[in-house]
């Protein structure tokens, strides 16, 4: 088997085929909304034109989109995290693994926030967030990278204008100009905070993580080590909780490292030096 598999083609190719699903998909679910005996043709097709509408946005509107969903979330639900060497220091580790990704053609931005609960997630647009409380339960920078590069496996596969798009459908929000800009921030917030990844698009970031850290040279053993020193308390952290069962997703990366893994990646296995890098969160 091959490491190309989790690729599914090129870049170019899968914004084709997204595209062509997207267009197929929110026909299908425009049309197969119920509606009043009454309804003509216009209220049929609004709804199509506001879910087509989040799910192809440009990466200008999606970077916008996401700055503005940053600056809510950091003026109301966290505080950034205020030591700049070790901001800088992820930031690094994130960055390195860009190049390698599925989608490095937008800015990333890693940034810290203050949280003593193990958690990472990102936002549409590239931003990244991963808590202290993970910095410092990780025993490596390759553990870190893996963190790092499942959350970008959500920006490359845009799983969060997914979530987007499905919770207009689910809210009946139409408009023959799409959202409004307060509306799409509004959701986007939501799904930020609240809304749970499905059990795939999991699945799918774990892939893209395993193989962007091991093309980035990292030990993609990490991957799985920290997921199995997480699942190994007594209470699961909040990186599991809406994600798929910790187990059968350690004994998935298990396997991703017997079988695909990149014997030349290495790095990140030091130890001593993680831990000095993070010792004022220990």
């Amino acid at each position: 088997m091959s490491k190309g598999i989790f690729r599914r083609g090129n870049r170019w190719q899968r914004r084709l085929v997204y595209g062509a699903m997207a267009f197929l998909m929110t026909l299908s679910l425009g049309f197969a909304m119920p509606r009043p005996a009454s309804a003509g043709w216009l209220d049929i097709i609004l709804p199509t034109i506001q879910v087509f509408q989040i799910r192809n946005m440009s990466d200008e509107q999606e970077i916008d989109l996401g700055r503005q969903v940053n600056q809510q979330l950091l003026g109301q639900s966290f505080r950034l995290h205020r030591d700049a060497a070790l901001t800088a220091y992820v930031d690094q580790i994130g960055q390195s693994l860009i190049p390698h990704s599925d989608r490095p053609d937008i800015p990333y931005i890693f940034q810290i926030v203050e949280d003593e609960g193990i958690n990472a997630f990102a936002t549409m647009g590239g931003f990244v967030y991963v808590t202290t409380g993970l910095l410092a339960a990780a025993e490596n920078e390759a553990e870190v990278a893996g963190v790092l590069g499942h959350e970008v496996g959500h920006i490359a596969e845009k799983h969060a204008l997914d979530q987007m798009r499905d919770v207009a459908i689910a809210q009946g929000i139409a408009g023959a100009f799409g959202l409004s800009r307060n509306q799409m921030v509004g959701i986007a917030v939501d799904v930020a905070l609240t809304l749970p990844n499905s059990r795939k698009d999991e699945l799918v970031a774990d892939d893209h993580g395993f193989v962007t850290m091991g093309e980035a040279g990292y030990d993609q053993t990490g991957m799985a080590t920290l997921m199995e020193k997480l699942d190994s308390g007594n209470n699961p952290p909040a990186l599991f909780s809406t994600h798929p069962n910790p187990k059968d997703r350690v004994a998935r990366l298990e396997e991703l490292d017997r079988n695909l893994a990149i014997p030349s990646a290495t790095a990140g296995t030091d130890t001593a030096a993680y831990s000095a890098r993070v010792a004022s969160l220990r």
